[in-house]
């Protein structure tokens, strides 16, 4: 490959790939994916600086800049999908759909079709002949978002940053004077900005308040909509002081343990163990070249940054799959993504993963 098109969305990750890429002798196209404008819940969406200081950048290095408008795209593929899912009670994980469908399929599509060999992200994870590995820096390793992407699409993309800590990306951004260089990481929802999930939701999601049970039928406190809520919660749900007897255990914090929807009733429990699971069943499957054997001893990672348990599957069908986990996970969560990996020479490799469907244990 030789013509890649970055996709610079205004931080210092993807400037630095930009960067490299062009150190390295790529003719490098910077490429800013306008996806989300709109204003959330009173919060100033970052877009426009964010444009701003990709611009900056690209000026900086000297680079041609696009602009790519996929905000009709984005919003069909990635937030009704988000919101969908979370009407039904479910804790879905837009960054995952975003990089299936947006970065990895609909911006490499384009750049292909102006005359790109291929694309680059910013994403600390490496990909060697379309298979995916973790990234060096196991801090900042962001291979659980790309467990869905193809491995056509792997072949045509680079990750510049894989095989750097993020203090080399750091100090690499200010020795070039680059405007993004002491900007702070995002930490919102991927291309809306810094807003909560509950906030974003409420715009979109009309929500009945309910009854919040604890697990032995007592109706401790009410929720604002069992939407917001997501298994293994502690924070916001203002019953404290709920459980203030000798029976329950007074003073113990309370953890959301499960919704149903149909009663809009989130229940709560104090004790952990209700929390841990050793089973998981996954759907919506997708395995990059090949598909996982039985009885293997495989990791699995059933959130960003979450451990890495290891575990084999149980029972493994075309369209589902059943893990048994060598220890208890906390708050395996359905709508969320387990991640297989397989320990190589070459690091931690993805295999794939599903979606968290239905737990037992």
């Amino acid at each position: 490959m030789k013509k890649i098109f970055v996709g610079m969305s205004g931080g210092v990750d993807s400037s630095v790939a930009a960067a490299l890429l062009q150190r390295d002798g790529y003719e490098v196209t910077g490429v800013y994916m306008k996806n989300w404008t709109q204003d959330v819940g009173g919060i100033e969406c970052s877009w426009q600086q964010d444009l701003s200081d990709a611009q900056s950048v690209a000026a900086r290095l000297d680079i041609p800049f696009e602009i790519f408008d996929f905000e009709t795209e984005y919003r069909e593929r990635v937030v009704e999908y988000m919101v969908a899912e979370y009407e039904a009670g479910l804790t879905p994980n837009p960054d995952i759909m975003c990089n299936q469908e947006v970065k990895f399929k609909l911006f490499l599509e384009t750049a292909l079709a102006r005359g790109a060999d291929g694309i680059a992200t910013g994403h600390y994870a490496r990909t060697r002949n379309g298979q995916l590995y973790a990234g060096v820096d196991e801090s900042k390793d962001q291979s659980y978002f790309l467990y869905r992407v193809s491995m056509a699409a792997l072949r045509q993309s680079l990750f510049p940053l894989g095989e750097m800590q993020k203090s080399e990306v750091r100090r690499l951004a200010a020795e070039l004077e680059l405007a993004t260089a002491a900007k702070p990481d995002s930490q919102g929802i991927c291309f809306i900005g810094e807003v909560s999930i509950k906030e974003f939701l409420q715009q979109y999601i009309d929500t009945t308040p309910g009854p919040i049970k604890h697990i032995d039928g007592r109706v401790l406190g009410q929720h604002e909509g069992a939407a917001l809520y997501t298994i293994g919660q502690r924070h916001g749900l203002d019953v404290g002081g709920a459980l203030l007897d000798a029976k329950l255990g007074g003073g113990l914090p309370l953890y959301v343990v499960s919704k149903d929807m149909a009663s809009n009733t989130v229940y709560v429990t104090e004790n952990l163990t209700a929390l841990m699971q050793d089973e998981l069943t996954i759907d919506n499957l997708h395995w990059i070249d090949t598909i996982p054997q039985p009885d293997h001893p495989y990791l699995v990672r059933t959130r960003h940054r979450g451990q890495l348990i290891p575990s084999h599957f149980t029972d493994l069908a075309k369209a589902r799959a059943q893990l048994k986990l060598s220890e208890p996970e906390r708050a395996l969560t359905a709508g969320q993504s387990a991640v297989i990996y397989t320990e190589t020479d070459q690091g931690l490799k993805v295999i794939g993963g599903g979606v968290i469907a239905a737990l037992s244990g």
